[in-house]
């Protein structure tokens, strides 16, 4: 019972975690990449009207957060666990790939972009949380 609950309590703490992560790059991003002129991140029409105007520059931070959220999460969900590791952290890139889609879905991004997130930032970088977490606990 002890290890489901250190499991489900390792895959929340590792979600919120890895989200916070996430959102921190992608407020943050315009400081380090500007975006053009007129573009208000936090609107979604803004950002879907300049969207085709983005070059490859302005996608350098969102697949850095998704990565690095889905990298941190998986990370603190292995620690935290003590069984079923692996799963929990490949959950956590799942959880994180179906905001991804979900993203794909709302902006009109380029299709390199897409397949380039959606393939790299998600899944592989659950599973390298894991791998990096394991070594760290041993």
């Amino acid at each position: 019972m002890k290890n489901v609950l250190l499991g489900v309590f390792g895959f929340v703490v590792g979600a919120v975690i890895g989200g916070f992560v996430n959102m921190s790059i992608i407020v943050n991003a315009h400081l380090i990449i500007p975006y053009p002129e007129g573009v208000d991140p936090s609107n979604m029409e803004s950002l879907t009207a300049v969207m085709p105007t983005f070059e490859i520059k302005h996608f350098i931070m969102p697949f850095l957060a998704h990565a690095l959220g889905t990298l941190v999460g998986a990370f603190v969900a292995t620690l935290i666990a003590t069984a079923a590791r692996l799963p929990i952290a490949l959950g956590i890139g799942v959880l994180f790939l179906v905001g991804g889609v979900m993203m794909v879905m709302d902006l009109p991004s380029p299709m390199w972009f897409n397949v380039l997130d959606l393939v790299g930032a998600y899944l592989p970088m659950g599973f390298l949380g894991y791998v990096i977490a394991f070594k760290v606990r041993e």
